[in-house]
């Protein structure tokens, strides 16, 4: 394997004894949630990943190693560094590795490792897409470029309320890329349930996801899927609510002269503000919910 990545021991096991792991992306859960609350999120995940009957791996770099599966220890040295570290989506793991310094990764990057290593599942909160004005800027978040190359599932709770939704949609299509409702006839929209689009494909099974992973690999296509898991309705943010307040946030950003990478940190951060409270249990109770239907649908694959 290579080299500059390292396996815990629960996951290295997990692996040799072909077990169900699932790759968890850090970001949501070390970056958008602050100290200490990101650790209880984070040990709670994993508790639940393996009541589940799944092994959870978080997917980190520190000191320039590449972490796949973190210890408790290691868990809480990574979230005490919330906002100190790079943000790493492909392009920036090598960088990072070669400088030994600490990264946090997106659920494009995630995808990367977990493709890399044979984890099949990913877990995560929300994947990006195209932005708003992306005609103009071209700005397209390299989720989509990965799931166009990685033969993985990505448990998600639709993607991010920022973005443009029916334009990541049309992107996904002509990539080729699956996008599975879980028992929803309509495309989440990160903290909010719904986003007005109807999706061609909505499965209320586990059984079922896991087998149309199969199928799709039997006819050799490598392109990834979405499984789109609404946020529990309990903690949903009502979608007009979000539509307003990401308006606010579109115009605040042009004033402050925000654009391109920076970008979805901003509107994030704005909108968490904005919504107060509700959006931080909202990210919690997502990430949760994610990592267990993503361990089911690992249990399922083995």
């Amino acid at each position: 394997m290579n080299k500059y990545i390292d396996f815990s021991d629960e996951v290295s096991r997990a692996l040799n004894e072909h077990r169900p792991v699932v790759a968890i992306e850090t970001g949501g859960t070390f970056e958008g949630i602050p100290y200490p609350e990101n650790v209880e999120t984070a040990l709670k995940v994993m508790e639940e990943v393996r009541n589940a009957g799944a092994t959870p791996a978080y997917v980190s770099i520190m000191d320039g190693r590449v972490k796949v599966g973190m210890t408790n220890e290691e868990i809480d040295i990574y979230a005490k560094m919330r906002g100190t570290m790079q943000k790493a989506s492909r392009r920036e793991i090598p960088q990072i590795i070669a400088q030994g310094k600490n990264g946090v990764m997106t659920i494009a990057a995630t995808m990367t490792i977990a493709d890399y290593v044979g984890i099949p599942v990913v877990s995560g909160g929300g994947i990006g897409g195209v932005h708003r004005g992306a005609e103009i800027s071209m700005d397209i978040s390299s989720d989509l470029e990965e799931l166009a190359e990685r033969n993985v599932i990505v448990v998600c709770s639709g993607a991010k309320s920022i973005l443009d939704l029916n334009l990541t949609m049309e992107y996904l299509e002509t990539k080729a890329i699956s996008v599975i409702g879980y028992k929803t006839d309509e495309l989440p929209a990160y903290m909010a349930r719904t986003s007005g689009i109807k999706l061609t494909c909505r499965m209320d099974n586990v059984s079922t996801i896991a087998k149309t992973y199969k199928v799709k690999n039997e006819f050799g296509i490598k392109t990834g899927v979405v499984l789109a898991n609404p946020i529990d309705e309990e903690f949903a943010v009502d979608s007009e609510l979000m539509n307003r307040v990401i308006d606010e946030a579109i115009e605040k950003s042009k004033e402050d002269k925000i654009s391109g990478k920076a970008i979805t940190g901003y509107l994030m951060k704005y909108i968490k503000e904005k919504i107060g409270s509700d959006s931080m249990e909202a990210q919690k109770r997502m990430i949760i919910d994610n990592a267990i239907l993503a361990a089911e649908v690992a249990k399922e694959l083995c």
